[in-house]
């Protein structure tokens, strides 16, 4: 349950930081998804492996980060219709 729980906020904190730092164009954005999508993977592996729900808390970090994913998703398109 730690394991899992440090890993999203892990994950997290790194999207805040890549968000803190300039962009400088959408390869930048894509990179933080691809990044967030292999803690998606993780957090799945985490969650099969412990084979409970850890309080609900391992379902809403997988919700939060399939959330930033979308997010992340949608802006790297947004950037390059906008270059």
């Amino acid at each position: 349950m730690k394991k899992a729980i440090a890993i999203a906020a892990l994950c997290l904190a790194f999207i805040a930081g890549a968000f803190a730092a300039q962009l400088r164009d959408w390869h930048d954005l894509d990179a933080v998804h691809r990044q967030v999508q292999e803690a998606i993977h993780e957090m799945e592996r985490a969650r099969a492996a412990n084979h409970y729900d850890m309080d609900g808390h391992g379902v809403k970090a997988e919700q939060d980060l399939r959330a930033a994913e979308r997010e992340l998703h949608e802006a790297v398109e947004s950037a390059k219709r906008a270059r």
